[in-house]
């Protein structure tokens, strides 16, 4: 039945590497069922039979699904089934677009579909890592042109060592986790997040992963020759060479001088007169092919801006290669949130605004991985008018998505802990002006943003972003590329990074790699670039995080308690919780572990819940002093709640400095009292004094010594029974 089935194998950094082609999706152009370890993804890749009309630009899609039975799990969401990608799932598309990208023909308009689904994940083998090689392995042997094969590796740095393709213990520990994909010859892209580490680290990293993969190209390469389809021929939208040059001659000096600009919006207006005639002149000459005539005019413009720079080490806007735009830094620009900080760098501006929650607020997430929350978010938005653009908003696109995790991969290796900052992190950059690496400024903007906020970040951060113009051998890199140079150029390579080292890198390119020489410069410029964006205006700007506050985030105080304990803080049917919530004014998170986090405005609001959390989950020590509240009165004495569910008796000989007639007389329900514990029974209920409490605390001297009191006889009404465990003399 399966007559075309086959199955390759080989083994990869000491797990087995199995491609099975010939039995699923044998419609698609291209497909494969690929293991790795105990990973299996299936990929299909198809196209369309006609090229899409009225486009300029190859319509690619890739989807990496996640199925949550490959982790045997059912989907948490209502309707019980996968719906919209996660973004770990759109995040893995990007990674596997960015390499294939550039490979496919530039003058191609076929659709073409990549689908990579996740059908069983094992936790050592990245399933992210097999479905770019499954992606490769499938448009490799399919009849779509691509000038593939290439290969992906994850790179992990642990006790010293750079390991390749780390297990899920290793990279628990790792300091950095690196995506490298590559040609037979080439570095073809580069993710990574990292914990401060230098640039020849993350280098030797690269190459590393760079070798190895050179080993998996040749592998696919034999496959692809053994059963590999010829690849089919599409209409090419490549300009007439003839008529590109008339249209050249005729608009080359003007488009010189229109671009001869530090102003984007100057530069646009100077092109608009000038698209117009060329429509003029030309739309008569070559009738039905407006499209071609303003690829036509795009190529000329790039002409010009890689001339420039190749030629007379020109750039646009005047700037020297490592030259950097004007910079700016400011920080508390909107009074009522949290923390705010802009960064502008030329004509690109972002505002980042920073909001703290209680642990609470985290995200859950539903994917296939272990993690299940997340602290701290990072949102990237990217309005039209950013661009001068009417647009209507439709909320965030996998653009949005990916320079937002981009961020918060930067940011997050100096965030404090949970224990040394209690608290959940909102970070949303809204783009105001975009001439060029906007992600890179909503890192800047990001940190200025958590130090206004008084969050005690590790060290700030800085990100920049170097480009490359490549012609033959030829080859020159620039710093702080602003948007013409990332169009019309071949490489938008981002890092980020403290002045210890890189934290996260992301590398975009139009070409089909990059040379150890290449990436080595990029990491060197970007590098002084960082720390001069950090030293001459970021720290100027504000030199270390606020130490309070604001007024209006969230007090928060945490504790760990033991987990027996959990459900006498909660209550039945959580009671004793929202009593708590409501007395305070705060809310209360309890966590499985028993990590207790106390969120309120009124940092006083806060230290009154938690000492009662600790009051009910540590029991009463004899000597110890609360303030209490008066719930009950009888004819023998008072009880005093020192702790909602935990009250003791107060005999009325105990309930004052002098004697007492009727308790009435002294005390009424509601009133709030202090008290000392003078006796745990035997049966664990508590004795209370009031009069040794007034006599302590505030110094009253007794009217007279009364004898103790006699325990009234029968049980006591509702007689709480305290917690096991010491307490240390304190106020509540």
């Amino acid at each position: 039945m399966f007559e075309n089935f086959k199955v390759f194998k080989t083994e990869l950094l000491g797990r087995p590497l199995v491609v099975e082609t010939g039995k699923m999706a044998q419609l698609a152009n291209g497909s494969c069922l690929i293991r790795y370890g105990e990973t299996v993804v299936h990929v299909a890749v198809t196209a369309s039979a006609k090229p899409r009309e009225g486009i300029d630009f190859f319509p690619l899609s890739v989807d990496f699904e996640e199925k949550l039975y490959a982790v045997g799990k059912i989907p948490g969401s209502f309707l019980k089934r996968e719906g919209r990608p996660t973004e770990k799932a759109i995040l893995a598309s990007r990674v596997i677009d960015r390499p294939i990208r550039p490979l496919f023909p530039k003058d191609m308009r076929n659709d073409v579909s990549v689908v990579a689904t996740v059908m069983s994940v094992d936790p050592d083998c990245s399933p992210e890592i097999t479905a770019m090689l499954g992606v490769s392995v499938a448009l490799s042997i399919s009849d779509i042109p691509w000038n593939g094969p290439i290969s992906g590796l994850s790179v992990g740095y642990v006790d010293g060592q750079i390991i390749l393709n780390p297990t899920a213990e290793q990279k628990a520990k790792s300091k950095m986790v690196v995506t490298v994909a590559s040609t037979c010859d080439r570095v073809a892209m580069i993710e990574a997040g990292a914990d401060e580490i230098p640039e020849k680290i993350m280098y030797d990293g690269i190459m590393l992963a760079h070798e190895e993969n050179k080993k998996v190209v040749e592998w696919i390469n034999s496959i692809k020759a053994e059963i590999g389809k010829p690849k089919f021929e599409f209409p090419s939208l490549e300009p007439d060479p003839e008529m590109f040059e008339a249209i050249k001659a005729f608009c080359i000096d003007d488009i010189k001088i229109a671009m001869d600009t530090d102003d984007k919006k100057v530069r646009d207006e100077r092109l608009k007169p000038i698209y117009e005639a060329v429509h003029e002149k030309f739309d008569e000459i070559y009738p039905e092919q407006e499209a071609v005539i303003e690829e036509c005019l795009y190529k000329v413009q790039k002409f010009v801006v890689r001339r420039w720079l190749l030629d007379e080490q020109k750039r646009v806007d005047g700037r020297g290669m490592d030259q950097i735009r004007p910079l700016a830094a400011e920080v508390g620009i909107l009074p009522r949130v949290h923390g705010s900080g802009m960064f502008t760098r030329g004509q690109t501006q972002v505002l980042t605004v920073a909001t703290l929650g209680p642990v609470s607020d985290q995200q859950v997430l539903d994917g296939i991985d272990s993690e299940e929350t997340k602290r701290y978010m990072h949102h990237y938005n990217f309005p039209s008018y950013s661009v001068g653009e009417t647009k209507p908003s439709r909320g965030p696109g996998r653009r949005e998505i990916g320079h937002g995790a981009l961020a918060e991969r930067a940011l997050e290796p100096v965030i404090p802990s949970v224990e040394e900052f209690p608290y959940a992190l909102r970070l949303v950059s809204e783009v105001l002006s975009s001439n060029g690496s906007t992600s890179q400024g909503s890192i800047c903007g990001s940190t200025l943003a958590l130090m206004d906020a008084g969050v005690p970040i590790k060290a700030p951060v800085a990100g920049i972003s170097c480009g490359l113009i490549t012609e033959g051998d030829r080859w020159m890199t620039m710093v702080d590329i602003q948007g013409v140079e990332d169009f019309f150029g071949d490489m938008d390579f981002k890092v980020a990074g403290t002045h210890k080292g890189i934290t996260a890198i992301q590398m975009d390119l139009k070409i089909n790699g990059l040379t150890p020489e290449i990436i080595a410069e990029a990491l060197e410029k970007t590098r002084k670039a960082r720390i001069y964006i950090l030293d001459e205006v970021m720290l100027k700007a504000l030199p270390q995080p606020r130490k309070e506050l604001s007024k209006y985030a969230p007090k928060m105080l945490s504790t760990v308690i033991n987990v027996d304990k959990i459900r006498d803080i909660i209550g039945p049917g959580g009671k004793v919780i929202q009593k708590m919530c409501a007395e305070c004014n705060c809310k209360i998170d309890v966590e499985e572990d028993g990590h207790v986090f106390v969120s309120a405005i009124d940092i006083d609001d806060a230290r009154r819940a938690m000492l009662m959390i600790e009051t009910i989950a540590k029991d009463p020590e004899v000597g110890a002093i609360y303030k209490g509240k008066v719930t009950r009165l009888m004819n023998f004495g008072a009880f005093v709640e020192i702790a909602p569910g935990k009250e003791g008796l107060v005999h009325i000989s105990r309930l004052d400095v002098k004697r007492v007639e009727k308790v009435e007389d002294v005390v009424n329900v509601g009133d709030e009292v202090i008290v000392k514990v003078t006796e745990i029974d035997d049966q664990g209920r508590l004795n209370l004094s009031r009069r040794d409490a007034l006599i302590e605390v505030e110094g009253l001297v007794p009217e007279n010594d009364p004898a103790p009191p006699r325990r009234p006889s029968g049980p006591r009404p509702n007689g709480p029974r305290p917690n096991n465990g010491p307490h240390k003399h304190q106020d509540k």
